[in-house]
C-alpha cells in the first residue's frame, strides 16, 4: 500500500518523511482545498533525495474553471516545478459545463511528460458531470493517477463510487482515494475499494496503515 500524505507546509512535509510516507503532495492553503505552493516551498522540496514530490498546480481555490492569465501561471509552475528537481504534478481543469477541459489538460499534460514529470488528475473530477465518463476522459490524457473522494465530500462516503473507479479504470490508471481519511477507516477503504495507493494529511494514516499490513501477514513474512 502507497501513502501518498498532503503537506501544506515544509514543517508538514518533513514530519510526514519522518512518519515513513512513501510519497508527499506539496500544497499551500489547504483550507480552500489548496493551492500551489510559493516558490520557496517548491525550492526545498526539490532539494530532498528518495522522497517523491509531487506540488499542486492550481493557481487558486474555488472552481476549476481557469481564464487565460490563470491557465499562463500553471503552465509557468509546471516549468518551476521541473526545474526546482521535483518528480511529479497534481492538475487538473473543467470546463463551464462540468467536463474535463480536454484541450487544455492534454497541453498540461504534455508538457509535464516533456520535463519527465509523473502527473496526477485532481479532485476536479469530483465535481465533474458525471464522474465515470470523466475517469474514461482522464484515462485518454495518461495521467499516472486519479485523485478522488468519489464525488462525496469524504472517501469513505463515496468509497461504493471509488470502487467502481478502480473497476472501471482496471489498471489503465492508479485511483488515489483522498479527503477525510483517518487511521480508523483507512485500511478498512482500502479493502473495500481495491486502491493500492491512500492520499491523506494525517500522519497516523501511515501507521495505521502499516499496522494492518503486519496484522494480515502470514507467519514469518516480512513486511514493510
Amino acid at each position: 500500500m502507497v501513502i501518498e500524505t498532503c503537506c501544506d507546509s515544509i514543517t508538514a512535509m518533513y514530519a510526514a518523511i519522518i512518519a515513513g510516507t512513501d510519497r508527499i503532495e506539496l500544497c499551500n492553503h489547504l483550507e480552500c482545498g489548496g493551492v500551489t505552493p510559493h516558490h520557496e516551498d517548491i525550492d526545498e522540496a526539490g532539494t530532498l533525495k528518495g522522497m517523491p514530490v509531487h506540488v499542486l498546480i492550481r493557481p487558486r481555490g474555488g472552481n476549476f474553471v481557469y481564464d487565460e492569465k490563470e491557465i499562463e501561471r500553471m503552465f509557468y509552475k509546471i516549468a518551476y516545478c521541473a526545474n526546482c528537481g521535483v518528480s511529479g504534478v497534481v492538475l487538473g481543469a473543467l470546463t463551464p459545463e462540468g467536463r474535463v477541459d480536454m484541450d487544455l489538460c492534454r497541453e498540461l499534460v504534455s508538457v509535464a511528460r516533456t520535463y519527465g514529470l509523473s502527473v496526477t488528475f485532481h479532485r476536479a473530477i469530483d465535481e465533474a458531470a458525471d464522474i465515470f465518463q470523466a475517469l474514461e476522459d482522464v484515462i485518454a490524457l495518461g495521467v499516472d493517477r486519479v485523485l478522488t473522494s468519489g464525488g462525496a465530500p469524504t472517501a469513505w462516503e463515496g468509497r461504493e463510487t471509488i470502487r467502481q473507479m478502480v473497476r472501471q479504470a482496471a489498471g489503465r490508471t492508479i485511483i488515489l482515494p483522498g479527503a477525510g481519511i483517518t487511521a480508523e477507516n483507512a485500511a478498512a477503504l482500502a479493502a473495500y475499494t481495491g486502491a493500492t495507493e491512500l492520499h491523506g494529511t494525517r500522519t497516523a494514516i501511515i501507521r495505521a496503515v502499516r499496522a494492518s499490513g503486519r496484522k494480515e501477514a502470514a507467519p514469518g513474512e516480512e513486511t514493510r
